[in-house]
């Protein structure tokens, strides 16, 4: 195989990804972690130390390793087919740390770090308070809650076993085991006793949505995508079970489409939150609704 530069090999991935019509407006920087994924799995002794993307632009004439320019060419392979970068490293960043994903998992969206601030709003500091996060997947909100909060009790439930699984890898791997697990579709096996605050990152994308991605739809799970009734079908769940597992003047925060927060508003006051308030997104779309039990 010939020899290949880092900045060569960028720029081959970006031109075989273009050739495939990848509906990508992320190319370079796709290409760029595909090609670390390749460098950090490299058993080369000159590949000892973890490569970062500053070392990519540092060492931008460095020479790949027969098995690195393999390993990439493998990873450009799937890409150019839709699966997502994450699926393909297994690696996805959120909050301040990387979790591990897996086909079984949603992947971690960038919007979600909302519902976590909003969160946090709302959890003192320094306080012992309980947490639900429903519908976990990864581990990603619960997580990010519970390394700021460490005071915190958190369950974090699933109904996908695989999933639970990859919550707890994530949890021991970041040092937080304290996090409890539970199999659950939503409330059916929680543990009867009230939370201060219940968090959901639902399903919330109708299954005939025209905007919903061709590769989203192929690779991520349909569980934790799509739900009935106009993609409201979780959220009615989530937002009539919790008036039983919170505590008086406990939250309820529900992260949800862009369009629906009229819709989520009006199941809230359906069932006797107050204090009803919807958060936009960096992108001034409205994202995260959350209400009160008194």
């Amino acid at each position: 195989m010939e020899k290949l530069t880092v900045q060569q090999a960028i720029k081959l991935g970006m031109e075989q990804l273009q050739q495939a019509r990848l509906d990508s407006n992320t190319l370079k920087l796709d290409c760029e972690i595909l090609l670390l994924d390749a460098l950090n799995h490299s058993s080369a002794p000159n590949f000892k130390q973890k490569k970062t993307k500053t070392w990519l632009l540092t060492w931008p004439e460095q020479v790949l390793s027969s098995a690195q320019i393999q390993h990439y060419l493998d990873n450009l392979k799937q890409r150019a087919q839709g699966r997502p970068v994450a699926y393909i490293t297994g690696i996805k960043d959120f909050w301040d740390f990387s979790l591990k994903v897996s086909p079984d998992t949603l992947i971690p969206r960038p919007e979600t770090e909302l519902l976590v601030e909003c969160a946090l709003d709302k959890l003192p500091l320094k306080t012992p308070l309980k947490v639900l996060d429903l519908g976990t997947g990864s581990g990603a909100i619960a997580l990010a809650i519970a390394s700021e909060r460490p005071d915190t009790e958190i369950l974090a439930s699933d109904a996908c076993a695989q999933a639970l699984e990859v919550a707890r890898c994530n949890a021991e791997s970041l040092k937080l085991p304290d996090i409890q697990l539970c199999l659950s579709d939503w409330f059916k096996n929680i543990p009867e006793y009230q939370f201060d605050l219940i968090v959901s990152n639902p399903p919330y994308i109708a299954p005939d949505d025209p905007l919903l991605e061709t590769n989203v739809q192929r690779f991520e799970p349909q569980s934790a995508l799509l739900a009935a009734e106009n993609g409201l079908e979780a959220i009615r769940q989530i937002i009539s079970g919790s008036r039983n597992y919170l505590k008086p003047g406990g939250w309820l925060m529900l992260e949800h489409g862009y369009n629906q927060a009229e819709a989520v508003q009006g199941l809230l006051k359906q069932y006797g939150f107050k204090n009803i308030q919807t958060v936009k997104d960096l992108n001034r779309l409205d994202r995260v609704n959350m209400g009160q039990i008194l």
